[in-house]
């Protein structure tokens, strides 16, 4: 049992939560101390690596990334993996196929895969390797055989791919725009055709500008879901706001890299060297290259920027879950995965629950105290 503030899909209750693997009841004490605050765990759903991993690596990478993260609140997420050569792609997805398969108990559940790449446009890579190439309907139904494919970024304005939407709609993908050089009417055609999202909001596609609003404009303008990352280095607050203001579920990825959780210095995203820095990851030549986030301090940001407690939970539970069509997590309620996170006044993490295992916070992945 908990006990505390709780943020239940219809408001905040006072009270104890009751769960085993799942969420039992939830009733009302006005006598609870309110001093503990008891939201979903969180969803992330673009995860490059932590504690020195990445994805890309294979093998049990998954299983540590996903341990990490568990650390910070997340209680699911996706594994996701860069541009590179198909064979390096199918030697990570074999990896995470593990990963998902078993959770380990003091980690995250690994819903299945975001494949960032290699579906994008060469002239938007940012930090992604060059390794491109056109999608086909045979070689992603090949790779979803490998691992779930739960979200799939591309370019749509790549000859052959607005075509090839409804097909990855029809396996159950979600499928987002990204990486991309395309203009307004190309995101709008692309979300005609099925398109449901957008990769790292503003990052790694056209800028709106009022003659040419761009990819991000389309964005703005039409989508109901996209992702951002707070981290207030890849977005200004003030594009956070705006998109905040005109996407109705726009909500939090970290987007977070194999230095993430680690001390300054040089790491992998996929074939390429980073560089961690004064809390960011950059390429030698100075462009950001995902980030070192974690979802409770995007919780934290999100608050910063004026976001009620309530409304800061769904961007970073409730709408990615939905997105996924996941309507089990992200949210506390009876029948309920009992994916838990218990914080004090200051947004800080006390607990972490995971389908109802309670996680260590002490960091033995990289030999620091959770802070």
């Amino acid at each position: 049992m908990l006990s505390g503030r709780i943020l239940t899909p219809t408001g905040w209750i006072t009270g104890h939560l009751h769960y085993g693997q799942r969420i039992h009841r939830i009733e009302a004490d006005s006598a609870a101390s309110a001093e503990r605050i008891i939201l979903p765990g969180f969803v992330d759903l673009h995860v490059h690596g932590a504690a020195g991993v990445d994805i890309m690596q294979g093998g049990d990478a998954g299983t540590t990334v996903a341990r990490f993260h568990a650390r910070h609140g997340t209680t699911s997420l996706l594994g996701t993996t860069l541009t590179a050569p198909e064979a390096a792609i199918r030697h990570a997805l074999h990896g995470l196929a593990g990963t998902i398969g078993r959770r380990a108990r003091d980690g995250a559940r690994m819903l299945g895969v975001h494949l960032e790449g290699p579906f994008l446009n060469r002239q938007r890579l940012g930090a992604q390797p060059p390794d491109v190439t056109v999608a086909s309907r045979a070689l992603v139904e090949s790779l979803h055989a490998v691992a779930p494919i739960r979200v799939l970024t591309l370019a749509p304005e790549v000859a052959g791919h607005l075509e090839l939407i409804p097909h990855l709609c029809a396996l159950g993908i979600r499928v987002q725009i990204g990486h991309s050089a395309g203009s307004y009417d190309d995101g709008v055609a692309a979300l005609r055709a099925g398109a449901s999202g957008f990769t790292h909001l503003f990052n790694g596609m056209t800028g709106m500008g009022h003659y040419q609003p761009g990819m991000a404009g389309a964005a703005l303008a039409h989508a109901e879901y996209a992702e951002i990352i707070p981290d207030l280095l890849h977005a200004h607050p003030g594009a956070l706001r705006s998109a905040l203001r005109c996407i109705p579920r726009l909500y939090a990825v970290t987007d977070a890299t194999s230095a993430t959780g680690m001390p300054d210095g040089e790491y992998a995203l996929g074939s390429q060297r980073v560089i961690k820095c004064m809390g960011c990851v950059r390429l030698a030549t100075g462009s950001l290259a995902g980030s070192v986030l974690t979802m409770d301090q995007a919780l934290r940001n999100l608050v910063g920027l004026g976001l009620d407690l309530a409304d800061a939970s769904q961007r970073v539970s409730r709408f990615p879950a939905d997105y996924l069509n996941e309507t089990e997590r992200g949210r506390l309620r009876p029948g309920a995965w009992a994916d838990i996170v218990v914080l004090d006044r200051d947004l800080q993490l006390e607990q972490v629950v995971v389908e109802g295992d309670t996680i260590p916070l002490t960091d033995s992945l990289t030999g620091a105290a959770h802070a």
